[in-house]
């Protein structure tokens, strides 16, 4: 998708611009003090589940309302990269100043403000809340915060992004896909470490004894004798202890283990490099060495078996 305002005649673009933001994202609500001369530019593109645009624009302010939230709540993370002048977000009672390099995340379920006053470049990225697997609560603790991309992990990240925005016009086919998946993946790393920042305090120790938890789950999915009672030794932790964080969360151990399999399956499935890799395999790859109970939980998952979903994504 590319849209141009100057392809609009002058006193129809802010409206033609504020229709299309709307239609990209979420419904927003949008003003400019010089509408005449309003310029924009946005370009957006599906990256698997993940959404990217690149907008540029002149000066505005953006706001989602509680009114607005009604009208249409999708329940996304939405992640901005600044790629050039300045940007002050709002949410939660919070503030952050963006200059270029830096990312911050925001929430669509929340009203929030985005105020541009002068010409800008971003990178935006809308992500379903549900893909992150990191506490909501948490996450809302950090909405509207800087994160730098000059430190830590957004040191690492930010570069990659800034490269992605200018190179979105190439990300078309097969690579897609898994390109969207891997930089998932990457935001929940870089937002773990942002939520570890801080003096340590009983709540922040059991969220990172959380993510070290949930991080060695991930990388022993493939095994299928994989048990909360290794998980809770491995981590020098009781079994009770281990079942606990997990209760706190909403879930528990043996059910965050059977969706995150069920999670790289379904994206191993869409995945257009896969398409000739048989469904037991890419089952027993994550730890299903049952083909028939994998189907099963698939199913009742995703609301199709595994090979209505692959015939249905890949249009075959």
């Amino acid at each position: 998708m590319l849209i141009r305002t100057a392809a609009v005649p002058a006193p129809e673009r802010f409206e033609f611009w504020r229709s299309s933001v709307s239609e990209m994202f979420v419904p927003l609500r949008a003003d400019t003090t010089r509408p005449d001369h309003f310029d924009g530019r946005l370009r957006g593109f599906e990256l698997g589940a993940l959404r990217a645009a690149e907008v540029a624009a002149t000066s505005h302010v953006v706001r989602r309302t509680d009114a607005l939230i009604a009208r249409a709540d999708p329940g996304h993370y939405k992640i901005g990269v600044q790629l050039s002048g300045y940007c002050l977000l709002g949410q939660d009672g919070r503030e952050a100043a963006l200059v270029p390099g830096d990312l911050t995340i925001y929430d669509t379920t929340r009203p929030y403000t985005l105020a541009f006053d002068d010409a800008y470049r971003q990178l935006v990225l809308m992500i379903p809340r549900r893909l992150l697997h990191l506490p909501a609560d948490a996450v809302a603790g950090i909405t509207a915060t800087r994160i730098s991309g000059r430190q830590g992990v957004g040191a690492l990240l930010s570069p990659f992004l800034v490269q992605l925005a200018g190179h979105l016009d190439e990300l078309d086919g097969p690579g897609s896909v898994r390109l969207g998946d891997n930089i998932v993946d990457l935001l929940v790393t870089l937002l773990a470490e942002r939520l570890d920042v801080g003096a340590p305090t009983a709540d922040s120790r059991r969220r990172a004894l959380l993510f070290r938890v949930r991080a060695y789950i991930e990388r022993h999915l493939d095994d299928p004798d994989l048990c909360p009672d290794d998980i809770a030794a491995a981590h020098f932790i009781s079994s009770r202890q281990l079942y606990k964080i997990f209760q706190e969360e909403g879930t528990t151990v043996s059910m965050w283990i059977k969706q995150r399999r069920l999670e790289h399956c379904r994206r191993d499935l869409r995945d257009p490099l896969q398409l000739n890799r048989p469904v037991s395999v890419i089952a027993a790859r994550w730890g299903f060495v049952d083909a028939a109970h994998f189907s099963r939980l698939f199913k009742a998952a995703y609301g199709a078996s595994p090979r209505e979903y692959r015939v249905t994504v890949s249009g075959g």
